[in-house]
């Protein structure tokens, strides 16, 4: 939380993440091990994109270990620069908070499409042409971080495992998935 991650023109602030336990979490693409999730038993910090919806794009950074698929979404963020191409690619929307607020959202302020898929986000920019995505540094000073349940998930829905900036505007909505079972009454 709080690193930064730069595609083709576009640098975002990580404000807000899902984790996915891979093979022993039912609500992860890895949990049927399928050609579409191989990437995620690969090696940690390669980019996983999947389309949602069929209209959307959503990234994942998977953080291993190798041959368990687990992966972190990157649900939001705040647009620190190329703000202007992120406007053009999200349609200019009204407020800057809403530039990569969400997965689609925000995958598509940086430009990520299927073609990244398998990106080494540890590696050195492609020349000049800034069309490598990668991840930045880690930050200097660690944000408060809040947890949470899953956003839209039907399996492993009361699952903690979302965290976000807290107080950041830029951080999504909470929805329960309507086919996720009630939730467990605490004591």
């Amino acid at each position: 939380m709080g690193r930064t991650i730069t595609g083709h023109g576009v640098t975002v602030r990580i404000t807000e993440v899902e984790a996915y336990g891979g093979s022993e979490d039912p609500a992860s693409h890895a949990f049927t091990r399928t050609p579409r999730s191989e990437i995620m038993y690969g090696p940690s910090y390669r980019l996983y994109v999947y389309r949602s919806y069929g209209i959307h794009h959503c990234a994942n950074v998977v953080t291993g270990p190798t041959e368990i698929g687990a992966a972190v979404l990157l649900r939001s963020g705040e647009v620190v620069d190329g703000i202007d191409l992120a406007r053009l690619r999200r349609n200019h929307p009204a407020r800057e908070v809403q530039l990569a607020r969400g997965p689609g959202n925000l995958a598509q302020a940086l430009g990520i499409t299927l073609d990244d898929l398998g990106a080494d986000l540890l590696a050195e920019p492609v020349a000049e042409s800034g069309t490598a995505v990668r991840l930045g540094p880690e930050p200097a000073r660690r944000p408060r971080i809040g947890a949470g349940p899953r956003v839209g998930v039907s399996k492993a829905a009361d699952v903690p495992w979302r965290f976000w900036v807290e107080g950041d505007p830029t951080v999504s909505a909470y929805r329960r998935s309507p086919r996720a079972p009630a939730p467990e009454a605490g004591p």
